[in-house]
C-alpha cells in the first residue's frame, strides 16, 4: 500500500504521542471482548453447525468491534493533540485491516457458515487492538495535498480487502485438504463458492490499490522509489498477475493462493513493515525516517 507520508507536511519535532484516556478506555473494551470471544467455544455440536449458531460469542464481538471502532478513531484523528491533524503509524494501520476484515465476517457471517475462524480472528483483533495501544503513532498536523485523505482511505481499503481475501484462501486450502483427505466438513462453505468469494475480494483489491498508487504517484509532491512505494508496486503486480493468471490460465489451488499470499506479504511490508522498522526499530520519526 502506497499511503505516502510526502502527503502530510512534516511536523517539526513529529513525536510519537502517548495514549490518553480515552484511547485507553476504548483499547482495553476491545481487548476485553476480543479476549472473551477468544476463550468461548462453540457450543453447538458439529452436526448441527449449520443451524445452531454459538450466539454467546455475540454480544462480546459486537462490543470489540464497536469499542476497536472507537479506539481508532480517536487514535487516527490525533484526538487531544495540541495541534490539530492526524496520527498514524503501523500499528494503527494493522489494527483498521484488522478491523475491516472483522467488518466483511461479522456481515458474512450472518449468511454464511464461518464460525470456525471467529476465535482465530478474535485473537488476532485483540493482538492489533494491544499493538496500536502500545505504538499509537505519529503526529502529522498538515495535509500537503486535498488529495491524501482519500489516497489514505484507498489504500487502508485494499489492505482490508486483501485480508479478507487471504482468510477465505486460508478457508479454501483447509477444504481442499479435507477433500483430499476425504473427510467431511459439515456447515462448510462449498469449494467453489470459497474460491469465487477470494477472488472476488483480490479483484476489489486490486482496483483500490490501483487508485491508491495511481493518486500517490500523481498529487505526491517529491514521488521517489523508496522501499515502501517499491514493495507497494511489487505487490501490485504480483496480485494482478494472479488474476491475468487465472482469467487466461486458470490458475487455481495452491498456485493462486501462493501468488496471493505473496503479494499481501509485500503490502504488508510496504508500509506496515517500513513503518514499523522506522518506528520502533531505529525510533525515527517522519522527519527522520524519510519514509
Amino acid at each position: 500500500m502506497s499511503l505516502s507520508p510526502a502527503l502530510l507536511a512534516d511536523a517539526a519535532g513529529a513525536h510519537a504521542a502517548g495514549p490518553g484516556p480515552a484511547l485507553a478506555v476504548a483499547s482495553a473494551l476491545a481487548l476485553l471482548g476480543y479476549v472473551w470471544v477468544g476463550l468461548l467455544r462453540a457450543s453447538a455440536a458439529p452436526g448441527d453447525a449449520v443451524v445452531r449458531r454459538p450466539l454467546r460469542s455475540v454480544p462480546p464481538m459486537a462490543l470489540a468491534w464497536t469499542a476497536q471502532f472507537a479506539a481508532l478513531f480517536i487514535d487516527i484523528s490525533g484526538y487531544g493533540l495540541a495541534v490539530p491533524g492526524a496520527r498514524f503509524g503501523f500499528a494503527p494501520a494493522l489494527s483498521m485491516t484488522i478491523w475491516l476484515v472483522l467488518t466483511v465476517y461479522l456481515i458474512e457471517s450472518r449468511f454464511l457458515p464461518l464460525h470456525s475462524v471467529r476465535r482465530v480472528l478474535a485473537w488476532l483483533a485483540a493482538a492489533a487492538v494491544l499493538l496500536a495501544w502500545t505504538f499509537p503513532g505519529e503526529s502529522r498536523p498538515l495535509a500537503a495535498s486535498p488529495w491524501a485523505p482519500l489516497h489514505w482511505v484507498l489504500g487502508l481499503a485494499s489492505y482490508g480487502l486483501f485480508g479478507v481475501a487471504v482468510l477465505h484462501a486460508a478457508l479454501m486450502n483447509r477444504a481442499e485438504a479435507r477433500l483430499r483427505h476425504k473427510q467431511a466438513t459439515p456447515g462448510g462453505l462449498p469449494l467453489l463458492q470459497l474460491e469465487r468469494l477470494t477472488f472476488q475480494f483480490v479483484a476489489a483489491g486490486v482496483g483500490m490499490l490501483s487508485l491508491a498508487i495511481l493518486l500517490g504517484w500523481w498529487f505526491t509532491p517529491a514521488w521517489h522509489w523508496d522501499h515502501k512505494n517499491l514493495l507497494a508496486v511489487l505487490g501490485w503486480l504480483v496480485l494482478t498477475g494472479l488474476l491475468v493468471g487465472r482469467r487466461v490460465y486458470g490458475w487455481r489451488g495452491r498456485r493462486a493462493t501462493r501468488w496471493l499470499y505473496a503479494g499481501a506479504a509485500l503490502l504488508l511490508l510496504s508500509y506496515a513493515g517500513s513503518r514499523f522498522v522506522l518506528e520502533v526499530i531505529l525510533q525515527r520519526g517522519v522527519n527522520g525516517g524519510g519514509a
